[in-house]
């Protein structure tokens, strides 16, 4: 049913599941405005092999909010304390959106608290740098957006904040949106643990911002999930899953022709 922990940063909130000696564990990090419940598709998959952690970020779920700006740094040093002194040790990271951004972070801070990361739908620039839209599209984003309503849904049924903080959430999540991550290429090749950059085909980066996140990242590898949006692993939970699970249970294959792999082994 889940429980608080006192970190250093902010009291959060947090779920388990899957055997409590299962051989490795795996953290499940949500997407920005989300909860643990949008990890619904993907648990009872996960649990029958990993034992499994789903820490709720601050502002986030049933995590109360801080005082001043959110920032991605923040929530990956919230990360890195949960691993020291909840999980204990090393783990998988899985991360979507927003928990995509904060696995990279703590991959490039922390090696040996990570074994290997999935980033599933992930920009290492501001959102107005890289995404993909239309050129009629609406520059304006607000709380009062209908895209967000079941977001707002699922905040107003948790949240510690009550929903009347609803609107200040929005406001601090969509500016960090148009201003993070700022993470600068060269930093994404001191990534050492084996990482799956996963998304959509119509996704909210554009393909190309995609590519050369997965081209920055040494010895990685990518999954392009047909006939999806940002919201992938609600999309296609089966296609998602099995990716994944085949990703951190398994060792790469030797490739028969390999190019940029080649080159790299070079």
């Amino acid at each position: 049913m889940g429980e608080y922990v006192e970190l250093p940063g902010v009291r959060t909130w947090y779920d388990t599941d899957g055997p409590d000696d299962a051989a490795e564990t795996l953290v499940l990090l949500h997407g920005g405005f989300c909860t643990n419940e949008t990890w619904d598709g993907q648990r009872p998959d996960f649990a029958a092999k990993y034992r499994l952690f789903l820490p709720e970020r601050r502002a986030h779920g049933r995590t109360p909010d801080v005082a001043g700006p959110l920032n991605y740094q923040d929530m990956a040093n919230d990360t890195v304390d949960f691993l020291e002194s909840v999980v204990r040790g090393p783990a998988h990271l899985v991360g979507w959106s927003d928990g995509g951004i904060v696995a990279l972070l703590v991959a490039m801070a922390r090696p040996d608290l990570v074994r290997k990361v999935v980033a599933i739908g992930v920009n290492y620039r501001p959102l107005p740098e890289v995404e993909a839209k239309p050129d009629d599209a609406d520059e304006s984003a607000s709380s009062d957006d209908s895209e967000l309503d079941f977001l707002q849904e699922i905040y107003e049924a948790v949240s510690p904040d009550g929903p009347e903080h609803w609107p200040v959430v929005v406001d601090k999540v969509l500016h960090m949106f148009g201003t993070q991550p700022d993470i600068a290429r060269e930093d994404l090749g001191r990534i050492t643990a084996p990482t799956l950059v996963m998304a959509s085909d119509d996704d909210l980066m554009s393909l190309e911002h995609t590519i050369d996140l997965y081209r920055a990242i040494p010895d990685s590898e990518l999954a392009i999930v047909p006939g999806t949006s940002h919201t992938l692993p609600l999309e296609k939970p089966a296609v998602v899953n099995r990716t994944i699970l085949d990703f951190l249970g398994c060792e790469p294959v030797k490739t028969i022709m390999p190019v940029r792999r080649a080159r790299q082994g070079s």
